[in-house]
């Protein structure tokens, strides 16, 4: 009897919508998983093959080629790209230029989001267009007329050795905010606009004035999309390698990819080298989405929902 009502129980439960839901999209939950794991392999590759490149001794590829099994494999490359290029001198180049880079970008995009979020003026609206439309133009276009400006342009000897914006860690500073903070402008005053209103009327009320508003009570509300766009900043910042190029030949203050280009010979390159070098400096930026993870994520999906 006992049995009898185990096995109608269960011929019961198998009968239910959700056990015959379930027996319907198990092939398409297959294919979706599979379409995953094909997606994320190719996505991965790149970084995979370049870790087995780095990880190889030039004289294996040079006989048996690039596509092939190693005999052995280490870390030599590794060593070698860090004391060749000078690795730690160009970092801390680029944390010179990336870390006020960064803090300048937030400032400047978080106040003016907060004022075409939060105010009503007639030049809301042309402002944060003006803004939209300068990361519509290719920094490549005004390579020229920015480089002679960057000579003409004086500077305090105490900020720039060469007394011009040229060739400092002013200039480089300055082009990135210039270029950055419309983006994070845009991006930051979508996000206000999901924050309610009566906040702010609740602190006027109370008689904050405004530069009370936005660091007391805005911003404070902003950390997740200033963390988010904190870690884009950072990576965008940190691999950038044109304006350094262009605008500051010196090499003692190029950020760390000039220490890549350093590894490039004038007729020969060491591609083993070169990947071991750019798997070198792009742990910086892992290290940092890491430690920004959660609010990364949190800051690219709160405020989704408005309401």
């Amino acid at each position: 009897m006992t049995g009898a009502t185990v096995e109608t129980a269960e011929t019961r439960a198998a009968a239910t919508p959700r056990a015959r839901r379930r027996r319907r999209t198990k092939p398409s939950r297959i294919a979706l998983h599979a379409f995953l794991i094909v997606t994320v392999f190719l996505w991965a590759s790149p970084i995979l093959w370049a870790i087995f490149t780095a990880m190889r001794p030039y004289s294996d590829t040079s006989e048996h080629g690039y596509v092939s099994w190693p005999s052995h494999l280490n870390f030599e490359n590794f060593a070698n790209a860090y004391t060749q290029s000078n690795m730690i001198h160009y970092f801390f180049n680029s944390i010179i230029i990336t870390i006020p880079a960064i803090f300048f970008i937030l400032l400047f995009s978080s106040a003016v989001a907060f004022v075409v979020s939060r105010y009503t003026y007639w030049f809301t609206v042309p402002l944060l267009i003006f803004f939209m439309a300068a990361n519509l133009l290719p920094q490549q276009v005004v390579l020229q007329p920015l480089y002679r400006l960057y000579l003409w342009l004086p500077l305090p000897t105490w900020l720039a050795d060469s007394g011009y914006l040229y060739d400092s860690y002013v200039g480089l500073i300055a082009i990135n905010v210039a270029f950055q903070t419309g983006f994070c402008t845009f991006v930051l005053a979508n996000y206000m606009k999901t924050l309610p209103r009566s906040l702010s009327e609740a602190a006027r009320v109370d008689g904050a004035g405004v530069l009370r508003q936005y660091f007391r009570i805005t911003l404070p509300l902003c950390l997740p999309a200033l963390a988010a766009l904190a870690t884009l900043e950072f990576t965008f910042i940190y691999n950038d390698f044109l304006w350094a190029l262009i605008l500051s030949p010196d090499q003692d203050k190029q950020p760390i990819t000039a220490a890549l280009n350093n590894l490039q010979g004038e007729f020969f390159t060491d591609n083993n080298l070169l990947s071991a070098g750019a798997l070198l400096t792009a742990v910086p930026t892992l290290l940092v989405f890491v430690l920004l993870q959660k609010q990364f994520v949190r800051g690219l999906t709160l405020g989704a929902n408005k309401g």
